[in-house]
């Protein structure tokens, strides 16, 4: 038999998808409101990978990843997903949103985001938020599952999270 203890702190991240930089930059200052200081904020990047969101926000969309330096617990996931959903909601203009905002957490073994969506290969959280692993680490980089969604797969994001967790990695080492 194990025994039970309590997990370590992981890596805050939080993705986007977007059109205008204006609303990309007030969403960052809430989130720092709420979280602390960003430690990393990736280069913006195309969204291209599916039209899904295109009806609610346009074309030309973009995608940009963040992380957070405080640490934090792995079960406050559903909290912070449902923090991020009412940002969303603050930021939407007409009851339409302007930005879509994707919270997730990363460890030296695994990148797990949060949804409000259940599937065959997500696990109840509470409050109606679910958890996947979308990319887990083998062989010194993050790999994909059949599932992870298909910009995840990409060279440029696969080098974003390993980035991420080698500043991770530096924290929990000091």
């Amino acid at each position: 038999m194990g025994s039970i203890h309590k997990p370590q702190l992981v890596k805050l991240i939080t993705g986007f998808i977007f059109k205008e930089n204006k609303v990309l930059e007030k969403a960052i200052t809430i989130l720092e409101r709420h979280f602390g200081k960003i430690d990393f904020k990736s280069e913006i990047l195309p969204f291209t990978h599916t039209d899904y969101y295109e009806k609610e926000f346009g074309k030309d969309l973009r995608r940009n990843f963040v992380s957070f330096k405080r640490l934090i617990n792995p079960e406050s996931l559903s909290k912070i997903k449902i923090i991020t959903n009412r940002i969303e909601q603050k930021l939407s203009y007409k009851q339409r949103r302007l930005i879509n905002i994707d919270p997730g957490y990363l460890n030296l073994t695994k990148l797990v985001l949060a949804s409000t969506k259940d599937y065959k290969h997500r696990i109840y959280l509470k409050k109606g938020i679910y958890a996947e692993v979308t990319l887990f680490y083998q062989d010194k980089s993050f790999r994909y599952w059949d599932w992870t969604y298909p910009d995840y797969k990409t060279d440029a994001y696969i080098a974003i999270f390993n980035r991420i967790r080698t500043i991770y990695a530096k924290q929990i080492k000091g």
